[in-house]
């Protein structure tokens, strides 16, 4: 058994280290098993002279003595956590750790376990559990990278990180570097992990499996099953009984030029009211999806399951299939469509006075881009736009006003450039850009804004149930992160009092123009907390709206669907409102549609990510300058200029010399030299690998504001390879977050 370290080194080792876990603790000094419980008591000694802080009970809430819990991924100790199906306490969902014995069923992630719980107050989880049966299983399965040998063969995990194989017995005829889909058949007496392929998906380094390697890896559904698509074939006209004939209204759409589908149409003309001189009345017409999808239909649950349209660039997941998204759903020019529209009226000053809605017919009278839309507003007419001049002219008047009242608002106004990458007909990347904001974006922007909240408002005056958008106030944590950076820059974010957006607005405008500006932007965007639905009512901190929820985008959003079901309940409209059992299971639903918004997003950026890497692979040895986007102990990300990419520096290719990990100011320092680096400095680098299959890039440092590194004579720092640096660093930060989030529930 393993020493325990004595009480003076957990001193000094807690002390270099504060913020420690007890997790952390036991991993630093190799103490496992019941060791740990007599670390532990030396633990509750420090506790008591101020060493160690007391660690909060995570039990807000109590499970019962058996319950059904959901198997989580095998820990890197070789520990199997769970967490509860159910968890109706206050806070994150107590930490269960399962205890096996000869002869339960082997369990892997995915599993779901009916199970005997006991509390227990262990340095990392709240109960210990033990298998009473097993309920069934979803076992995850794995994407990565065949290599042939003698004996079958062996799988290459090709997350960022993984240094996970498995050995393949049942290769399913996979060639050599072949991307494959297996499935884990469990772990050998000796050895790596076992599984069998089964699913071949071809060369992992051509452009179309970018996108397909996210899809996979994320668990993207990407294919309908047949009786989804058999129930959208059959999709026709709907009634039009009952509807309000809004086909003479001149609605048009404003849209990217590559969009997939069109939600939103809008038109606005000054009010003809004498009581609200230069003011206006605004339309906003949604596509009537709820026309199509009927509670519990098979597109219904189909949809419920994707929560949302997931976009690549080369590609989109759509939450809906194709007949509905890009055909009778789709606000389309000159087609009659379906919709639920909403008429506003707002005052010169841009302030609502009033809005109704109503079930109707329309036809859009033009299909317009963002660019044709701006050329409009600046006199430049061309062939689409010269009939719809006054129209636009009113729209653009109309959002002027509608700035007024923003202004007066103050949501959070972050100034974030957003990365275009442009594919050939082949899917390869010819260049990498950052698209160019309009008026006419926030044009679109303020409508649906305007329109996300009337929905709101009106489902909660007609007591109904909705989805929420909700985006919770910065946690203190995250504030002082920011409030420190903002101090290191020069600048200062109000202390003392209760932090609304405007007091974010001043610090961003404190930066605007001087060369911290895209870091304070996107360190503020950092503290915010993540957005969700929820059936209650939390405000939306960054939009600064007491109540919010999204009705603008039922095609590619299944929370919006949600609403619009809500507004026909309460309008009495049909019989395709919101059912029982919506209501029922609202808050689960909000749940689902939360965690895949999630994972869309992760899949889009990891594709990204790796189509950025497959750009910068010719450039190998090229120099970029870039501004330090985050330290960690075990090196530095940078942000390059040029692309947006982001790599990491590993520590080892930062200078000739131990550097140690300032956490709070967010930098590293050279213990001989007094070489610092740290968050948001200018650096220039060297592209020292980028790997496609992986979305890694690994750089060496050459100069930080304009200094070389400190470097030993005739030795130089090295890059080291994608798979060992950025991938033992990224599979820490993904450890921890995984830990962390697991604690979480």
């Amino acid at each position: 058994m393993k020493q325990l370290p004595s009480l003076d080194q957990l001193r000094d080792w807690i002390t270099d280290n504060p913020g420690a876990t007890r997790r952390e603790i036991a991993k630093a000094f190799g103490i496992k098993g019941s060791a740990k419980i007599d670390l532990k008591a030396l633990l509750g000694m420090l506790e008591g002279e101020g060493v160690l802080k007391p660690r909060r009970s995570r039990l807000h809430g109590k499970l019962p003595p058996v319950t059904v819990l959901d198997i989580l991924a095998l820990d890197g100790d070789g520990d199997l956590f769970a967490r509860p199906v159910e968890w109706r306490g206050e806070g994150a969902a107590p930490v269960i750790v399962m205890i096996t014995q000869a002869g339960d069923p082997a369990l892997g992630q995915g599993d779901r376990v009916l199970a005997k719980l006991e509390p227990i107050r262990g340095p990392d989880y709240d109960y210990q559990a033990r298998v009473i049966r097993k309920l069934g299983a979803n076992p995850s399965r794995i994407l990565g990278i065949f290599r042939k040998e003698a004996q079958g063969g062996r799988i290459v995990g090709i997350d960022k990180g993984s240094d996970k194989v498995w050995s393949v017995s049942d290769t399913g005829g996979a060639e050599d570097g072949e991307l494959v889909h297996a499935e884990p058949e469990g772990k050998s007496r000796f050895g790596p992990m076992r599984a069998r392929v089964i699913e071949r998906l071809g060369d992992p380094t051509a452009p179309k499996a970018v996108s397909l390697i996210a899809i996979h890896q994320h668990g993207i559904r990407d294919a309908f099953p047949d009786e989804v698509i058999a129930e959208a074939d059959k999709a026709g006209p709907v009634d039009e009984k009952g509807r309000r004939d809004l086909r003479a209204l001149p609605l048009m759409t404003i849209d990217p030029w590559d969009a997939r589908d069109h939600d939103d149409a809008i038109y606005a003309e000054a009010d003809p009211d004498p009581e609200n001189p230069g003011g206006f009345v605004l339309w906003v017409a949604i596509a009537d999806v709820a026309a199509y999808v009927r509670p519990n239909s098979e597109l219904d649950r189909e949809a419920r399951r994707r929560g949302n349209s997931t976009y690549f660039p080369d590609r989109v997941v759509p939450m809906l299939p194709d007949i509905l998204s890009g055909d009778l759903c789709s606000l389309h020019e000159g087609v009659d469509r379906p919709c639920i529209a909403l008429r506003m009226v707002i005052d010169a000053d841009g302030a609502k006075r009033g809005h109704e809605f109503c079930r109707a017919m329309m036809c859009s009278t033009a299909s317009l881009t963002y660019e044709q839309a701006q050329a409009a507003d600046e006199g430049r007419l061309d062939e689409a736009t010269a009939p719809l001049a006054q129209a636009l002219a009113d729209l653009f008047a109309a959002y002027r006003a509608l700035t007024r009242a923003r202004a007066r608002r103050q949501p959070l106004d972050l100034d974030l450039p957003e990365r275009e990458i442009v594919l050939s007909d082949e899917g390869r990347v010819t260049s990498v850009a950052f698209k160019e904001r309009f008026d006419a974006h926030r044009l679109v922007e303020e409508f649906m804004v305007l329109a996300n909240v009337a929905a709101a408002e009106t489902l909660r005056e007609k007591g109904r149930a909705l989805l929420y958008r909700v985006h919770e106030e910065p946690s203190p944590e995250k504030l002082e992160a920011l409030r420190e950076l903002a101090r290191e820059s020069g600048f200062a974010l109000a202390k003392g009092q209760v932090l609304m957006t405007r007091h974010f607005n001043q610090l961003l405008r404190q930066a605007e123009g001087t060369e911290f500006d895209e870091l304070i932007n996107m360190a503020t965007l950092r503290s915010m907390t993540q957005a969700y639905y929820a059936p209650q009512n939390f405000g939306h901190f960054g939009l600064a709206l007491r109540e919010y929820a999204h009705f603008t985008s039922p095609i590619r959003r299944y929370a919006d669907l949600i609403v619009h079901r809500g507004l026909i309940a309460a309008h009495g409209w049909g019989d395709d409102g919101l059912s029982p059992w919506d209501i029922e299971h609202l808050e689960e639903t909000a749940k689902a549609i939360s965690e895949a918004e999630r994972r869309s997003m992760a899949a889009e950026r990891d594709t990204a990510d790796r189509y950025l890497a497959a750009y910068l692979a010719e450039r190998v040895g090229a120099e970029f300058s870039g501004r330090v986007s985050g330290v960690a102990r075990f090196g530095v990300f940078v942000k390059l200029d040029e692309t947006g990419a982001d790599g990491l520096i590993p520590i080892r290719a930062i200078g000739d010399e131990y550097f140690r990990h300032d956490a709070e100011a967010q930098a590293l320092e050279g213990e001989r030299s007094g070489f610092r680096i740290g968050l948001g400095q200018r650096v220039k680098v060297k592209l020292s690998e980028a790997e496609p299959v992986t979305g890694g890039i690994a750089l060496e440092l050459l100069e930080v504001e304009g200094d070389a590194p400190p470097r030993s004579s005739g030795r130089r720092g090295r890059g080291g390879s994608v798979r060992r640096s950025v991938g033992k660093a990224r599979a820490g930060t993904a450890k921890a977050k995984k830990k962390l989030k697991r604690r979480r529930g």
